[in-house]
């Protein structure tokens, strides 16, 4: 009777031990086929390409796809990648032509990043564009744009045309002080050595050229670029040349050679002769810069621009420059005796110091202040806590001078 149970013990334990090892070779498949079962996707950054049903000389065409669509990889090639489409459609695409999952979430991620960022001026697409995940020509890229389409432009950056093949690396910028004291010191001791030693004064001399013989190296020519959003809400940078900032053509003639980064609608005013909706005619302040690429501040003017109810055309009622300043333009309205009236606000740097981003070369001063303005009827004037004198000169060793602001009821045309 003990025989008989101790066998029966033990092929129940055996029975259990099958049981379990069936069930962890059931979970070790299933786990294999999860991993299996893993999707690979993949990105079209080309305007748009055919599938080939394989890789030869002589192939089919099996279907289309455009910039911006999702692919499923099903196999790797050797420059080429076997991909089907939402529409079943499988075919053989050239590796060059798609981005992958990495890089498309770089760009979700940039625009989730930004999706808050004010905006500093809206612009236009000269032609068929594509965006880049940073500044650069050859950083990645991937949505394009079409020619004529309508951006928002958040910041500006600067990089270095012959160094735009690297990821965003920032330009050169102007040099704050003079290497004059440093040459100066090298050759008052290059005079002690000689002084000290005529020996090897000659023999150094036909092995070094003086210093000063030396060219200096040119500087690196720099462009200008923008982040920008479009109205799907696709983030990346866009060239600077290649976007027009929507400005007025009405007060866009006064720009006296210079361009207009920003215009803002201050106020309205009702003239029942001007050949606008309603006859509500609208009043702007205005950001203007050198028409240069790569310089350290954002713009270096302001200007205010007022109709004239009496001569019916826009005319300058206040002006100042040239300072460093710094996008973006604020507008507001605060409490006024007669309601309200308009306000603007925008930063300058406290001193020469600008800070570079060495990932973008985005531009900011690092001792930065707020100038606030309010305008009643033409007459702007200075308002807020920081009241000290705006400096006003952004080159180099140049002398600081007084704001100046300008009527345009003086100025005919302004």
């Amino acid at each position: 009777m003990q025989i008989h149970l101790v066998s029966s013990v033990a092929r129940t334990k055996a029975k259990t031990a099958f049981l379990l090892t069936l069930a962890v070779f059931a979970l070790v498949c299933g786990c294999k086929r999860l991993h299996q079962e893993k999707h690979e996707y993949v990105y079209v950054s080309a305007r748009q390409m055919y599938l080939h049903d394989r890789v030869a000389a002589v192939s089919n065409r099996v279907g289309q796809v455009a910039n911006g669509q999702k692919l499923e990889v099903l196999e790797h090639g050797r420059r080429f990648l076997r991909v089907k489409t939402d529409k079943d459609e499988v075919g053989w695409i050239e590796q060059r032509a798609v981005i992958d999952s990495d890089s498309y979430d770089a760009f979700a991620k940039l625009a989730v990043q930004h999706k808050d960022d004010p905006v500093v001026a809206t612009g236009s697409l000269r032609d068929d564009i594509y965006m880049h995940i940073s500044p650069g020509r050859n950083t990645d890229r991937f949505y394009l744009l079409p020619e004529n389409g309508k951006v928002q432009m958040l910041m500006r950056a600067s990089v270095a045309k012959a160094a735009s093949n690297a990821a965003a690396e920032p330009g050169r910028r102007p040099a704050t002080g003079t290497s004059a004291p440093a040459k100066a010191t090298a050759a008052g001791g290059a005079a002690k050595q000689s002084a000290a030693s005529p020996a090897q004064e000659s023999s150094s001399a036909d092995t070094e050229q003086p210093e000063k013989d030396e060219p200096e190296s040119p500087p690196v020519p720099l462009e200008d670029w923008w982040l920008v959003r479009d109205k799907q809400g696709h983030t990346g940078w866009l060239l600077g040349g290649r976007i027009d900032v929507d400005v007025p053509d009405e007060i866009g003639q006064y720009a006296e050679g210079q361009r207009i980064v920003g215009a803002y609608i201050l106020a309205r005013v009702n003239d029942p002769q001007a050949n606008v909706p309603n006859n509500q005619v609208p009043e702007y302040v205005t950001a203007l810069s050198p028409p240069k690429s790569g310089l350290p501040f954002d713009f270096d003017q302001i200007r205010v621009f007022t109709w004239s109810l009496k001569r019916h055309r826009y005319e300058t009622a206040f002006r100042i420059h040239p300072i460093q300043g710094y996008l973006p333009v604020r507008v507001s309205t605060q409490p006024s005796a007669n309601g309200t009236e308009p306000v603007f606000s925008f930063q300058i740097s406290g001193s020469p110091n600008v800070s570079i981003d060495p990932n973008t070369g985005i531009a900011r001063p690092l001792n930065p202040r707020t100038i606030n303005y309010a305008m009643r009827d033409t007459a702007v004037r200075r308002i807020g806590p920081d009241l000290a004198p705006i400096p006003t000169t952004h080159l180099p060793g140049g002398k600081p001078k007084s704001g100046k602001t300008a009527k345009s009821g003086k100025k005919k045309g302004r």
